[in-house]
This record gives structure tokens, C-alpha cells and sequence, in this order.
């Protein structure tokens, strides 16, 4: 066995160990969910043909007990669509990105994306891999400059000076571009300054446009650079969706709108090339929904303020929560009876390889533990055993109950609006 070989194996149990697996622990493990796979790829084919049909790719909302695998099921789904030649995201909800906050979690999209094949950032790959004379770049160009595509104009500009300097003639400008696609504050000073450069300052006129506007169009805008430089779209996998039922009132209805938006549901906002699939607890509809009477409150605030704007939020918002009551007829709830005897044969090959030493071949099991809860206590009791042979552990579990209590520390990020809902 290869030094490499046996530290992939080391780094799978480590990941295993701490409970997020890694590519690792995932190539090792496999994926134990069928119709979740099936789901995914069946997503992946949508993506691919939704610049054709020009119609939404519904995303993929999935759900799970806490340690029943959901993390690793994400990392197996990324694994899959690298693979198929996507480029892939991996948000985690926190406080730093809270999913009522459409420019945290797109900075988080780009920020973690990961091109097949490349190491480093996504965007600067994409740059490197465009052919300004190929098909698919002329393709990509004639939607960015169609009115019909309806993106503010700074995205045109900012096209034209890229594709003038091809990307590496003037690294500065490039990259100052690359970090406006990727979320940044447009360079509206340099940018016309660039434009008057090559003669075109009378063609771009810069309108106002709101961040969350612009932050939308960025989606529409990577997603087709992806394809332009040779990808077939773009996969964002969203972790800890469960987060939002901390949040007040008023960042739930705006998170579930969000999620609406994210997963293809809204008829007239979805991102050909785009593709989403969330991961939430099972328990989210029984201790959040039910316990805080989501829909009936929802519906009863926005509907009382008579604004357009509201009602639509609270439209929105109803599309995910109704998607959330569907996850047991769609089966999106992850299977929890494993072949544990397989999981167990599986890991005792990953732990044997990392530290050549062989685990026993007998295990102990209980129905009433997750996956996690088994793989960490193989793990703990084989670095005992394997270090104090004569040592006989005894490793006691306990329950670790999620809480949907809301947390004062989360604040609204927007600035348009500073009113905030009781529960």
C-alpha cells in the first residue's frame, strides 16, 4: 500500500471521526440512498436541457434526522455532479450566512465552488477555460448584450472590457472584473473609465439597481459562463437549512421565499443552468412548522400590511413550506435501515488501511442510534483497543436534541427594512 493510499485512508477516518465526511470517507462509503441519487441525476439531466427549454429545474429538497447522514449524502452529491461536469457549491446556513440574506449565500456559492478537474478559485478557472472564439462564448455573449435578457447593463460593460483585455492582457482590470462577477461592489468608477478607454462610454448607461436585484442576476449570469466555458452548469448544495427556524418571523418568511427562488418554484425567477438541492431535519415540519403555526402567521401578517410586495413574499414563502409538507410523498427522507453490517465491514476496511492494524470483525449495533452515532463509536473504541490492548471501553451516547428557540444574536442584514416580527 502506497503512502498516499494509506493517507486518503487516514483523512476518511478523521473525517468520519469528526462527523463531516470528506471526499475521502464518501468514495470509501458509497452513498446507501437510491432514490435520492435517482432524484439528483434526474435534476442533473433538467439543468442540462433547461437552457434549451428555457423552463425551471425544481431542485431537490431532501431531509433527515440529526446524524442520520445528511452531510454525507451532500458530499456523495457534490462527488456526483463534479463527475458530470458541473461545477459545484457547498453552503452551510450560519449566522455569517443566513438564508434570508441572498448576497451572503451567493458570496458563499462562489466562494466554495468547485470546477472539475481545477484546484482553486472557481472564477479564475472559468476565465482561463473560455475560448473568446469558440461557439459557446459567442453563444454567451449574444445573450449578455439581447434585451431580452434584461441584466443591468454594468454586466455587458463589464463583458466587453473583459473580453478586449482576453481575460490576462490587463490582469488588474480582469481581476477586478472576476470579483464583481464573484459579489463584489461594482467597479462603476473604473469600469467607465475603461469604456472610455476603448471608445465605447456613450453605448452603457448605468442604472440604479438593488443589491438583491443584482445579486439575482449574478445567478443568471454565472451560471451561463459556466456552460461558456465548457461545464454543464452549475450545482449548489445547501446544508443546515434547519437553521431558519431560529429566526424571527419575518427572516423565515423571507427564508422560505429564498428557498422557493433557490429550488426552481417560483414560475417566473428560475436560473436555466441552475441547479439546487437543500438538506433540512425530518423534525423541522412537526417542531418548527406546526410548533410556531409558520403558514397560518405568514400569511396573516403579509396579508394584513395590503402591500404588493408582501403578498408576494408571503406567496413565496407558502411555495416552500408546502414543498417541506411533501418531503414524505416525494420520499426525500433519508432511509435510515442501512445495512449497518456493510457500513461496518466498509469502515473497518477504511481504518485497517490508515493505520495497519485490524479492527475485530464483531460489532455492536442499537436501533435506536443514527449512522454517525455507530461510525464514531467503531472508531473511538478501535483507537482504544488498538493503543491499550488490555483496555476493555465502555463508550456511553446521549442524544443530542436540536433547539428552534430564536436567537437574538441573528439580525436582519437588509437595510430596506428594519421592522422585525415576534414569533
Amino acid at each position: 500500500m502506497t503512502t498516499e493510499t494509506q493517507v486518503a485512508n487516514w483523512r476518511a477516518i478523521e473525517a468520519l471521526r469528526a462527523g463531516v465526511p470528506n471526499r475521502d470517507a464518501v468514495q470509501a462509503l458509497g452513498s446507501s440512498q437510491p432514490l435520492v441519487e435517482t432524484r439528483f441525476r434526474e435534476m442533473l439531466d433538467n439543468v442540462t436541457e433547461s437552457f434549451q427549454r428555457q423552463n425551471a429545474t425544481e431542485g431537490v429538497l431532501i431531509a433527515g434526522d440529526f446524524g442520520s447522514g445528511k452531510s454525507h449524502v451532500l458530499e456523495y452529491l457534490q462527488h456526483v455532479a463534479l463527475e458530470n461536469n458541473f461545477v459545484c457549491s457547498k453552503v452551510v446556513i450560519s449566522k455569517e450566512t443566513p438564508l434570508y440574506d441572498p448576497v451572503k449565500v451567493y458570496n458563499a456559492a462562489i466562494q466554495s465552488a468547485k470546477v472539475p478537474d481545477r484546484a482553486g478559485a472557481a472564477l479564475n478557472n472559468l476565465a482561463s477555460k473560455i475560448d473568446f472564439d469558440g461557439p459557446a462564448y459567442e453563444d454567451f455573449y449574444r445573450w449578455v448584450f439581447s434585451p431580452k435578457t434584461k441584466l443591468n447593463s454594468r454586466f455587458a460593460a463589464s463583458v466587453f472590457v473583459f473580453e478586449r483585455g482576453r481575460g490576462d492582457r490587463y490582469p488588474e482590470v480582469s481581476e477586478r472584473i472576476l470579483q464583481f462577477w464573484g459579489g463584489a461592489r461594482v467597479p462603476e468608477t473604473e469600469l467607465k473609465s475603461w469604456l472610455r478607454e476603448l471608445g465605447e462610454v456613450a453605448t452603457y448607461k448605468f442604472d440604479k439597481v438593488s443589491t438583491r436585484d443584482l445579486t439575482w442576476q449574478r445567478y443568471h449570469f454565472i451560471s451561463r459562463l459556466m456552460v461558456a466555458a465548457g461545464y454543464a452548469g452549475w450545482i449548489i448544495l445547501v446544508d443546515e437549512v434547519e437553521l431558519i427556524g431560529r429566526y424571527s418571523l419575518l427572516q423565515r418568511a423571507k427564508s422560505y421565499a429564498e428557498m422557493s427562488r433557490l429550488l426552481g418554484l417560483i414560475e417566473d425567477q428560475f436560473v436555466p443552468g441552475l441547479g439546487v438541492t437543500l438538506a433540512i431535519t425530518a423534525a423541522y415540519q412537526s417542531e418548527v412548522m406546526d410548533e410556531k403555526d409558520d403558514e397560518g402567521k405568514i400569511a396573516e401578517k403579509l396579508a394584513a400590511s395590503k402591500k404588493a410586495d408582501e403578498v408576494e413574499l408571503a406567496q413565496h414563502a407558502g411555495l416552500a413550506m408546502r414543498k417541506i409538507r411533501r418531503l414524505p410523498q416525494e420520499r426525500m427522507i433519508l432511509n435510515d435501515s442501512m445495512n449497518i453490517q456493510d457500513i461496518y465491514d466498509k469502515s473497518r476496511t477504511i481504518y485497517s488501511r490508515a493505520y495497519d492494524w485490524s479492527p475485530p470483525t464483531d460489532y455492536e449495533s442499537n436501533n435506536t442510534w443514527r449512522i454517525r452515532q455507530h461510525i464514531k463509536r467503531w472508531i473511538n473504541t478501535w483507537d482504544l483497543v488498538r493503543l491499550y490492548p488490555d483496555y476493555s471501553p465502555d463508550i456511553e451516547m446521549s442524544e443530542l436534541k436540536e433547539r428552534y428557540s430564536e436567537d437574538l444574536d441573528l439580525e436582519d442584514s437588509e437595510d430596506e427594512s428594519n421592522e422585525e416580527w415576534e414569533n
